[in-house]
Order: structure tokens, then sequence, then C-alpha cells
């Protein structure tokens, strides 16, 4: 399986590269995991809401370009998964000869409607907000739990 990750905006801190790093590292036994990272638009201290619409379709281009395969975006109206059912739609879709899966994470703005619109899914971690980048630590290791749980693994307790 081929799972891409295209996210707005790069890790800054060096904990979340390494945690990141960890977890891609990891995932190299179940599957190809492709970062793609793309520039944040560069918006003034206080935006407007025509600047922030303007940078989110600017985003939501780049980002529908670089997808490949099931696209899911990752927003706040998304569905919520536990970690077994995550496991067991990301199994279904391998079994569905959904081989190539892209997970989207927008910028601290979130994601153009378009890209919303595209999805095959949406997808939501919590009803709490998180940074996009420990968003983008948050879904490798859920990614990671998934195929731990749908292989019988122990890392899932």
């Amino acid at each position: 399986m081929q799972i891409h990750l295209v996210t707005v905006g790069k890790l800054k801190e060096k904990w979340l590269r390494d945690a990141y790093a960890e977890y891609e590292k990891r995932l190299q036994r179940y599957c190809r995991l492709i970062l793609t990272e793309l520039p944040e638009s560069r918006l003034s201290d206080n935006p407007s809401d025509g600047e922030i619409a303007a940078a989110l379709t600017q985003e939501g281009k780049a980002i529908l370009a670089a997808c490949h395969g099931k696209i899911i975006a990752m927003c706040i109206e998304g569905k919520m998964h536990s970690s077994e059912s995550f496991s067991v739609m990301l199994n279904q879709m391998a079994l569905l000869g959904d081989s190539t899966v892209t997970f989207v994470i927008g910028s601290s703005f979130g994601l153009a409607e378009e890209v919303k619109k595209k999805a095959d899914l949406r997808f939501s971690m919590s009803p709490m907000t998180f940074t996009h980048q420990i968003a983008r630590v948050l879904l490798a290791e859920q990614i990671y739990r998934a195929f731990q749980i749908s292989s019988g693994g122990k890392y899932h307790k």
C-alpha cells in the first residue's frame, strides 16, 4: 500500500521531525509512506477573510495537484474514528483495491472547500484543535497503530 501525506508547511521543531521520522521508519515494513510538503501561503499578521480565502485557494490548487488515489481530507468537520475503526477502514481500502491513499493536512487556516469537495472522505482526529505540525505526527502514529492492529502486533493495547 502507498500512503501519501500531503501537508502544507514544514515541521519546524526538531522534536517533531524526530517523532515523525520514527513513525516513518516503523511504517516501512507495512507501506510506502510518501511525504509531500507544500509551501504555506504568506499572510499578514492580521489577515482579512479575503486574504485567508485567497491563500486557501492557492494552497488548495497545489494540494490537489499532489494528491494520488483515494483522498482523505483531515478537517474538523470530518468523521472521527477509533484507532480500531481507522484500522478497519485502511484494511478495507486495501482489500477493495485502493492501494494508494492520500491524507491531506492543511495549513493553520485549514483546507480550501475545493479540497474538501474532491476528497473521498473527511476525517477528524479529535474535537480538540492541534497545530498542523502536531497533527502530522499524530496521523503518522495512528497509521502505524492501524497497521499494528490489523497485523495483530503488540503496539496497540
